[in-house]
């Protein structure tokens, strides 16, 4: 039998630990990482992750602090799994990870105000919702727009319009007689 052993490369170290050899994550594809842990771990062992209220109310504090402070980077190990597939639920459900750029936050707004307009008990909140995601750049839909149309014509059609126009102004001056009036003197 012929025993095959892969070429290894001399004078390469090796890292000291797993996590040294794990490469630099962000935040965000840490917690999908995590996540998708939990989910398989979830699935193999048959336990359910049901998130209670302080669950809920981590996840959201969380989530607000990522958001507030894209740079910040959670200790996600010192959580629970139910906080961590919950908060993992929100950032899906509004498509958002970190807020690193504009773009992400304009969404994050736009997802919470059709949110609010889907879920609102009252018209007044739900027009409210509506009117401010009509203000949206990109959706405009309140936006007035001014058309402006620009007519090429040479120069000697120009000059003639203008010498028409101040033709007819022209007509329409009146000629009246001046009158000098003193003031303070008696008129006889």
């Amino acid at each position: 039998m012929t025993m095959l052993v892969p070429e290894i490369e001399e004078n390469i170290p090796l890292p000291r630990s797993a996590s040294e050899a794990f490469p630099e994550l962000t935040p965000a594809q840490e917690l999908t990482m995590r996540v998708n842990v939990i989910k398989l771990l979830s699935d193999f062992t048959g336990q359910t992750l049901e998130p209670n209220k302080e669950n809920v109310d981590q996840a959201e504090g969380l989530a607000r602090e990522m958001i507030e402070n894209p740079r910040h980077r959670p200790e996600f190990a010192k959580y629970p799994n139910e906080t961590l597939a919950f908060l993992a639920g929100m950032v899906s459900q509004m498509n958002i990870s970190v807020v690193d750029d504009l773009a992400d936050l304009k969404m994050y707004v736009v997802n919470k105000l059709i949110a609010e307009v889907e879920n609102a008990r009252d018209p007044k909140t739900r027009v409210i919702a509506l009117s401010k995601l009509g203000e949206v750049d990109g959706v405009d839909a309140f936006k007035k727009r001014t058309e402006v149309t620009v007519r090429i014509q040479p120069i000697e059609e120009v000059e003639k319009e203008l010498l028409e126009t101040l033709s007819s102004i022209e007509s329409q001056v009146i000629d009246v007689e001046a009158r000098e009036v003193v003031f303070g003197a008696r008129q006889e």
